[in-house]
């Protein structure tokens, strides 16, 4: 340290400014562990439903441990996110805040997206591995992942399928409604299909993930609905040709080990004049027009730690999260779609939907 800071180039102001940025990153990463705590323990819902409270008055209303809470609490107030009374010692959530750290805040509600942080900190060891032997770190190792990820499409694609998501496509809604074959490739927990199902009885349905967890859970989920069906299957393997209307990936292709092969075979199986509506994230493919990105560095983070990780560990190329808009379009029309419009919806920053319409035969 001694030699900077006599470099005659050695500029101590950006230093000082970077040693400061360092710590309020820290005591953000800090933070991001306390939200995720706040939001799997319904704290943030506990406190958005109460006046100013004390500790104990909280806990009580949360069924939790007072002194747990109260720790949770005073970091919650030095970060800036509870305002605190240290004459009647209570707390209270501000109405601004609970707009994104509650669950009634729906797709607004951040909360959701910090139990990432935790996760991924859990497979640290291995990603470390990786670094130095290669390869990747396999879908099994991310106990929660599943949970999250079914949590978020609840808020970003299910609370949002009928005022936001399908009116970019209104031909698709009266289709539905009269009865078509429908696929949602990597389809997790089955959240956003099954909600299909609900609202259109006459159509089919049918979800693919090769996560035998995830089709358990979409399975139990089903239950009582006569129109869905859901299989463990590896998308890039199946050969099916024209048997569906609409296929829909929802965050799906980017972690995928052979996106190319998948994006064919999503080609292969639609039916001419069928749309295939594809959500993915929301970004260039180059680094440099992503310095402004809101969600940029956290989305990075995902994908060296989950998304490209778990495509590496399959032998696959390990795209990444940030495939970007460029690199999505070349892959689509490399699959043989040339109909390709891109749409922003404004509930959801971090993706973009691209409606991709097969021509007819």
């Amino acid at each position: 340290m001694t030699a900077q800071l006599t470099h005659p180039t050695f500029d101590a102001a950006k230093a000082e400014a970077f040693a400061d940025r360092l710590l309020t990153m820290l005591n953000h990463g800090g933070l991001a562990l306390m939200i995720s705590i706040g939001h799997r323990t319904q704290l943030f819902d506990t406190l958005a439903a109460l006046p100013s409270a004390t500790s104990q008055q909280i806990a009580e209303a949360a069924q939790l441990q007072e002194r747990y809470v109260r720790e949770w609490l005073d970091a919650m107030t030095v970060g800036g996110l509870v305002d605190y009374d240290p004459t009647c010692q209570t707390y209270q959530l501000p109405a601004e805040h609970a707009a994104f750290l509650t669950r009634a805040a729906t797709s607004d509600n951040i909360a959701t997206l910090f139990q990432h942080i935790s996760g991924l900190g859990l497979v640290e060891d291995a990603i470390v591995g990786c670094f130095k032997a290669g390869g990747g770190v396999p879908y099994s190792s991310f106990k929660r992942f599943h949970a999250i990820m079914a949590e978020d499409s609840a808020q970003t694609i299910v609370a949002a399928l009928e005022d936001h998501i399908l009116p970019i496509v209104p031909e698709v809604t009266v289709q539905l409604s009269a009865g078509i074959d429908v696929l949602d490739v990597g389809c997790g927990s089955g959240r956003a299909i099954n909600r299909l199902a609900q609202l259109f009885p006459a159509s089919r349905f049918t979800g693919y993930d090769f996560s035998a967890d995830a089709i358990a859970a979409a399975k139990t989920a089903a239950a009582g609905l006569t129109n869905v069906q859901f299989q463990v299957k590896d998308v890039a393997q199946i050969t099916e040709q024209a048997r569906y209307d609409l296929i829909t990936t929802f965050d799906a292709i980017h972690d995928q080990a052979h996106p190319d092969r998948v994006l064919r075979n999503i080609y292969n199986a639609l039916r001419p004049g069928g749309v295939y509506l594809m959500q993915d994230i929301r970004a260039s493919s180059q680094v440099q027009n992503n310095l402004d990105h809101p969600m940029g560095s956290f989305l990075y983070t995902i994908s060296c730690m989950h998304c490209m990780t778990v495509s590496l560990a399959e032998g696959g190329m390990g795209l990444g999260t940030m495939w970007g808009r460029e690199k999505a379009l070349e892959m689509l029309q490399s699959a043989g779609f040339t109909s390709i419009e891109r749409k922003e919806l404004p509930h959801d920053i971090a993706n973009d939907y691209y409606v991709i319409r097969k021509g007819d035969a």
